[in-house]
């Protein structure tokens, strides 16, 4: 099956998840974000179910086709990286993901979280400062 169909049949167990639980949304916060958060859901099962995250190359394969000296952060895989993510304090953890991999707002993190949106910002950054640190100190 081809990505597009993937994609097609992702967004169709979307709305079907969508229509079913749609007895379950209680008002409170943006319809847009709770559906959001739905189809994140799905498509992450998906790529779960199918392991697809485990089928892609790392970083480090594609190192010859780079001229300059390549930074830590290309030179490392995506094992790699995801066990500096899980390093972070689960506060800062859970802001990273919310906001880097699943897009959501920092209004959306502060309402889920039940904090205001200037943490949900300072915790992102202090993520992103680690996260650095971490890389060059090759942890």
């Amino acid at each position: 099956m081809g990505k597009r169909e993937d994609a097609e049949d992702v967004l169709q167990e979307g709305f079907i998840t969508l229509f079913t639980k749609l007895s379950s949304y209680e008002g409170s916060g943006s319809f847009e974000g709770w559906a959001r958060r739905i189809f994140v859901n799905t498509a992450l099962m998906h790529l779960r179910k199918t392991d697809a995250l485990g089928l892609s190359e790392d970083i480090s394969e594609a190192r010859g086709l780079f001229t300059q000296e390549a930074t830590p952060l290309q030179k490392m895989g995506y094992k790699e990286l995801m066990r500096l993510i899980e390093a972070l304090p689960p506060d800062a953890r859970t802001v990273f993901n919310m906001y880097v991999v699943e897009g959501y707002s920092h209004k959306e993190i502060a309402d889920e979280l039940g904090c205001t949106e200037a943490t949900s910002r300072s915790k992102l950054q202090r993520a992103r400062l680690r996260l650095q640190e971490m890389i060059k100190e090759g942890k």
